[in-house]
């Protein structure tokens, strides 16, 4: 292997140069890279699928087209616009992070990962792929695509995360000095399209020959991951409280979650703790006839799974919120758990 990884760079960009896929954040040949709509891709794709971010992303870029547009807009906005693409601590950090770069960098992005790992949300992945991409530094960039295409790579055999310094390790053995940025974004296009977890296409691969995995008969079997531990699970209610009075008949009450913990800030329908036991209708919103529906709405979060009762009424809200027109309110920019709960109330005899 190690006579050959020379050569890895100079095969994977020949194979990326014919095969690398064309997405709206990337420069096209002969362009210069942008490197806010190469940071804006990266946050944006951390748990979630290019098909599902490709169009968030143009729609995002129409309304704020670079960091200074970015760094001026309403948090609240920038929330509404982030819900249904998850860990809603990323948005918070894009604003952070935008406006460090106009306060701090007089507008314009640092150009090294070590400055870039400096800004809000940046962590070292994130960093090291801006600087490769962007900026042509060499960093290694190793996302779960490239996790996957050096394990089978290498054989690295030992379990998930254990494993990750060994990959990383040889990751750096094989990134060139020379357009690292199309290096990384080979690696992480080789995974999404040809060393995929399940059914990995090797004979399409550029790299095969090189491949221990391969070689070994089982490239499917890595990278070993570690079994995944059982998650608590908890219980929550959410309300859903229309209005009865002038002015709010067909609205229903919505709020801001607190500006800290999970879904921080984000526009919601009233819920109060979430607990190992169903809380009933504990901090419900109104002192009202609360009617609970026969169906239950189930969320998993990281480190936990949900199951939220759900509870409607008519009435007089307590506490601070707004009325929000029911007709319109996919446009409130609720996240996915509450989204869940709307549709579920809403294809309900309520």
């Amino acid at each position: 292997m190690d006579a050959k990884r020379s050569s890895i760079g100079a095969e994977l960009l020949a194979w990326y140069d014919a095969h690398g896929r064309v997405l709206p954040w990337r420069a096209r040949p002969g362009e210069t890279a942008d490197p806010y709509r190469v940071w804006l891709s990266e946050v944006m794709l951390q748990q979630t699928t290019v098909a599902a971010v490709r169009p968030r992303f143009e729609n995002w870029v129409a309304r704020w087209p670079d960091v200074a547009s970015l760094a001026a807009a309403d948090e609240g906005e920038v929330m509404a616009a982030w819900a249904g693409l998850g860990y809603y601590a990323r948005a918070r950090n894009l604003v952070k992070a935008a406006r460090a770069v106009v306060d701090d960098h007089r507008g314009a992005f640092p150009t090294t990962e070590a400055e870039l790992r400096a800004l809000p949300g940046l962590g070292a992945y994130t960093a090291a792929a801006v600087a490769a991409i962007a900026f042509g530094e060499r960093a290694v960039v190793v996302d779960a695509n490239v996790e996957r295409v050096v394990a089978r790579l290498f054989a690295i055999d030992a379990p998930l995360p254990g494993a990750r310094g060994a990959i990383r390790a040889a990751a750096d053995s094989i990134t060139p000095t020379l357009r690292a940025g199309d290096f990384a974004q080979a690696m992480m296009d080789l995974g999404a399209t040809i060393c995929s977890p399940k059914r990995p296409r090797c004979l399409l691969c550029p790299l095969r020959e090189e491949c221990r995995g391969f070689a070994e008969g089982e490239p499917e079997r890595l990278p070993v991951k570690a079994k995944k531990k059982a998650r608590p699970a908890r219980f929550g209610t959410v309300f859903w409280l229309e209005g009865d009075g002038p002015g709010m008949t067909g609205s229903v009450w919505l709020v801001r979650r607190p500006p800290k913990g999970l879904l921080g800030g984000m526009r919601a329908l009233p819920t109060g703790s979430w607990s190992e036991e169903p809380p009933l209708l504990a901090d419900a919103p109104a002192a009202t006839d609360w009617r609970v529906l026969p169906v239950t709405v189930a969320h998993g979060f990281t480190h936990f799974d949900l199951t939220l009762s759900l509870a409607i009424g008519r009435g007089t809200p307590q506490g601070e919120g707004e009325w929000w027109p029911v007709a319109d309110v996919e446009s409130a920019g609720l996240p996915t758990l509450f989204a869940k709960a709307v549709r579920a109330i809403l294809e309900s005899d309520r």
